[in-house]
C-alpha cells in the first residue's frame, strides 16, 4: 500500500512571530559585552560595519534587568562581540555570576576569537559557570584564515590554534564558527581535517560570506588607517564585490564535500557538523534548534548593546533592527509590541511568503532571512534558494547511500518527499518479491471509472493490495498506462517498485490531477546507488526526446514502514507538466511520452562503477572514480 498527498504550509508555519502568552518557547539573547570593540580586525567583520560606538560594556543590572523584562521566560544567553573578553575578567565575571543566579536562564555560551583565551580565563569559568558553552571564531587551516588579522595586518591563526589546544589539555570541548571564503573552497575535506584534528573540537559550523552587497570599507574615528583596514579597502574594491565574498553555488558544494568527508572519514561519531546535521533532521522529520532550518527566526532573536540598545537578530541591517531601549522596556507585551511596529522584522517575514508554495519548504525552513539580504536583495531568491535546494538533494544522497558520496554532486534526482509515503510492511515485502513460489491469500482489485486500481475502485489515493511479479494477478494490478514502465523496472532491470501510477486528469472530478509514475525500492544502498545514476542517465537522454512540454523528475523520497514505523530511501521516476504546460496539454500527448520514457529505460541498465550523467567536481574525492 502506498498513501500520498501534498501539504501546503502557511507563512506561521515557517515563521513563527513571538507570543508573550506562549511562554514555553526560549528565546536568544545575544549580548554585546563590549559592543562592536575588538581586539583583532577581521576584514568581513559585519558587526563592525555597525559602526557603533565601541569602548562601553553590558554590566551585570542590564543582565538582571533583561530577565525582569522576559519574566517567565527561558533565555539562551550568548556573550558576544566584538571580542567579549575584552570587557576584562572582572566584568565577565560579574555577568557570568548574574547569570547563574537567574534560574530561567537555561544556557550560556561564549563566542571568542580565542586570541586572549588563557589557563586563568578557564579557571574562572570552570569557578563561576562550568556548563559555560564556548565557541571559537576559526576559518580553518592558516590559509583559510586569511581575512582573520590583527589590526597590524598579520595572521591571528598561531595564537587561536594555541587556544584550541589548551582547551584540549583542559578538557574542554568547543564549537568552532569557520566562514567560507575563497580562502577555503575547493579545500573543503582538507579544512575539515584540519579544524576536526584539533582535540577539543566537538562541532564545526560553517557560515557563509554572501557579502556581494559590500560595497565599501568599515568607517574609522580617525584618519589614520592600520594595515588591516588598508587591506580591507583593497579587497572591497574588487571588481566582483570583496574579495573575501563567495557565491552560494559556491557554498553548497563546498558544504557536500565537507558532508561527504564527515560521513566517510567517521567524523560523525564525535563532531557535530552544520549546516549538514540540521539538513538531516529535517529531511528525517525531526526539529532542530539551528534558526535557518526553524520556524523560529527573527522573532525569537535578540540583541544587546552596552548602550542599552535592544533589537532583534544581531545579522540584521542595524539601526533598522533595533526595537527598544532596554531602561524603558517594562515587559515582553512591550518587546512583543515593538516587533509588531517593525517595518524590518514585517519585511522579512514578508521575504518569505514564497517559501510557502515551494516544494523544499518542510527541509529547508525558509534559510536566514539577514544571509537572503546580504547575499542579493534584488535576486528574488534565485541564487539563495538555488543553494539551498542543491544543499538538501545531495545531503539526502549522502544519507541514502553513504558509501557512495558521487551520488552528492548528481543534479538531476531532487529531494522530492512524498507525505505520507507508507506500506504496511517493508521487510516482507521485499521478502515475498524474492520468494516466486509465494502467493497471497486473497488480492482486491477494483478499478475507478477514472482508471485508478485499488481494493475500493474509488478515484483519488486508496490503499492498493502490494503484489509481486510472482503473484498470478500481478499484471491485473499494475495500470496500463504505466505498464511497459513497470515491467522494464522489474523484468530487465531487476528491481523492485513498491508504487505505480498511470496518470489520472479526473475530469468532472474534484481531485487534482496526478501524474504518471514508478516508485523503485532498492534492496541495499548499493543498489541504490547504481539505480540513482541509471535513473540519471536515462532522465538525461529521454529529456530531449520528449515531446514539447514534458519533464523527467527523478526524485529521492522516504518510504514508512507502518509496522516499524522505520523509514527506507526509494526513488520516484515521474512525467510531470513542463513550464506552461497544462494538464490538458499533459494528458493528449502522454502515452506519446510514456513510451519515449520506456524506450529510455529499455537502453539503460544499472551498473557497477558507473556514474550518472552529471559532471563531477574536480576538487572533490568523489572525482577519483565511479561508485567505489
Amino acid at each position: 500500500m502506498n498513501l500520498s498527498t501534498e501539504q501546503r504550509h502557511t507563512i506561521d508555519g515557517l515563521y513563527r512571530r513571538l507570543n508573550a502568552d506562549d511562554t514555553d518557547t526560549a528565546v536568544s539573547v545575544i549580548v554585546k559585552t563590549r559592543g562592536e570593540t575588538c581586539d583583532i580586525d577581521c576584514l568581513y567583520c559585519y558587526e563592525k560595519r555597525k559602526e557603533a560606538p565601541g569602548g562601553a560594556r553590558v554590566s551585570a543590572d542590564q543582565i538582571r534587568r533583561l530577565a525582569a523584562v522576559f519574566k517567565g521566560r527561558r533565555l539562551a544567553v550568548e556573550l558576544h562581540g566584538g571580542e567579549p573578553l575584552t570587557a576584562g575578567r572582572e566584568q565577565i565575571s560579574e555577568i557570568l555570576a548574574e547569570l547563574a543566579g537567574l534560574p530561567q536562564v537555561v544556557r550560556v555560551s561564549l563566542q571568542t576569537n580565542g586570541v586572549l583565551l588563557d589557563a586563568d580565563w578557564l579557571d574562572m569559568f570552570d569557578t563561576l559557570c562550568p556548563d559555560l558553552r564556548i565557541g571559537i571564531s576559526l576559518d580553518g587551516d592558516a590559509q583559510g584564515n586569511a581575512w582573520r588579522v590583527g589590526y597590524d595586518g598579520k595572521p591571528v591563526y598561531p595564537r587561536v590554534a594555541a587556544a584550541l589546544n589548551l582547551l584540549a589539555e583542559r578538557g574542554r570541548s568547543v564549537g568552532v564558527i569557520a566562514a567560507v571564503t575563497p580562502a577555503v573552497l575547493d579545500r573543503a575535506e582538507e579544512v575539515l581535517d584540519h579544524l576536526a584534528g584539533f582535540g577539543s573540537v566537538n562541532a564545526i559550523s560553517f557560515v557563509p560570506c554572501f557579502d556581494s552587497t559590500i560595497r565599501r570599507s568599515t568607517a574609522l574615528p580617525s584618519r589614520r588607517k592600520s594595515a588591516s583596514r588598508l587591506l580591507q579597502q583593497a579587497a572591497v574594491n574588487a571588481a566582483d564585490g570583496p574579495a573575501w565574498a563567495i557565491h552560494p553555488d559556491e557554498y553548497a558544494q563546498f558544504v557536500l564535500a565537507a558532508t561527504a568527508r564527515w560521513i566517510t572519514a567517521g567524523y560523525f561519531t564525535r563532531v557535530k557538523l552544520e549546516p549538514a546535521v540540521s539538513t538531516i533532521r529535517r529531511l528525517r522529520g525531526l526539529t532542530t534548534g539551528f534558526c535557518h532550518f526553524s520556524d523560529l527566526k527573527c522573532d525569537h532573536v535578540f540583541t544587546l548593546y552596552p548602550d542599552g540598545r535592544l533589537g532583534s537578530c544581531d545579522e540584521l541591517p542595524w539601526p533598522q533592527a533595533r526595537l527598544t531601549q532596554l531602561e524603558s522596556t517594562a515587559d515582553e507585551p512591550e518587546m512583543v509590541r515593538a516587533q509588531q511596529g517593525s517595518l524590518l522584522l514585517d519585511q522579512g517575514k514578508a521575504l518569505m511568503d514564497k517559501c510557502t508554495t515551494c516544494d523544499y519548504r518542510t527541509t529547508c525552513g525558509g534559510g536566514c532571512v539577514a544571509t537572503r539580504w546580504r547575499q542579493d536583495p534584488a535576486d528574488d531568491h534565485g541564487a539563495y534558494c538555488d543553494y539551498r535546494m542543491r544543499m538538501i538533494d545531495g545531503v539526502a544522497a549522502l544519507l541514502a547511500q553513504p558509501a557512495h558520496p558521487v551520488g552528492a554532486w548528481c543534479q538531476s534526482l531532487r529531494w522530492r518527499p512524498r507525505t505520507p509515503n507508507s506500506m504496511r510492511d517493508v521487510n516482507a515485502f521485499l521478502a515475498r518479491w524474492e520468494a516466486p513460489d509465494f502467493v497471497d491469500s486473497e488480492v482486491r482489485l477494483h478499478t475507478s471509472e477514472h482508471g485508478n486500481i485499488n481494493t475500493v475502485g474509488l478515484a483519488g489515493i486508496h490503499e492498493a493490495d502490494d503484489l509481486t511479479p510472482a503473484h498470478p494477478m500481478w499484471r491485473a494490478a499494475i495500470e496500463p498506462g504505466v505498464w511497459p514502465l513497470v515491467d522494464t523496472v522489474t523484468r530487465t532491470w531487476g528491481l523492485v517498485t513498491y508504487d505505480s501510477c498511470q496518470g489520472h486528469q479526473y475530469t468532472g472530478a474534484d481531485l487534482a490531477p496526478t501524474g504518471l509514475r514508478i516508485g523503485l525500492l532498492a534492496r541495499d544502498r548499493r543498489e541504490y546507488a547504481r539505480t540513482a545514476s541509471a535513473l540519471c542517465r536515462v532522465a538525461t537522454f529521454a529529456s530531449s526526446l520528449l515531446p514539447a512540454g514534458f519533464e523527467v523528475n527523478v526524485g529521492r523520497s522516504e518510504l514508512t514502514c507502518e509496522s516499524t514505523g522505520t523509514t527506507t530511501p526509494v526513488l520516484d521516476l515521474s512525467l510531470a507538466p513542463g513550464p506552461g504546460q497544462g494538464w490538458d496539454g499533459y494528458f493528449s500527448r502522454l502515452r506519446e511520452a510514456a513510451a519515449v520514457l520506456a524506450a529510455a529505460l529499455d537502453a539503460e541498465r544499472p551498473k557497477t562503477d558507473s556514474a550518472c550523467a552529471c559532471p563531477l567536481p574536480v576538487s572533490t574525492e568523489a572525482a577519483e572514480g565511479g561508485l567505489r
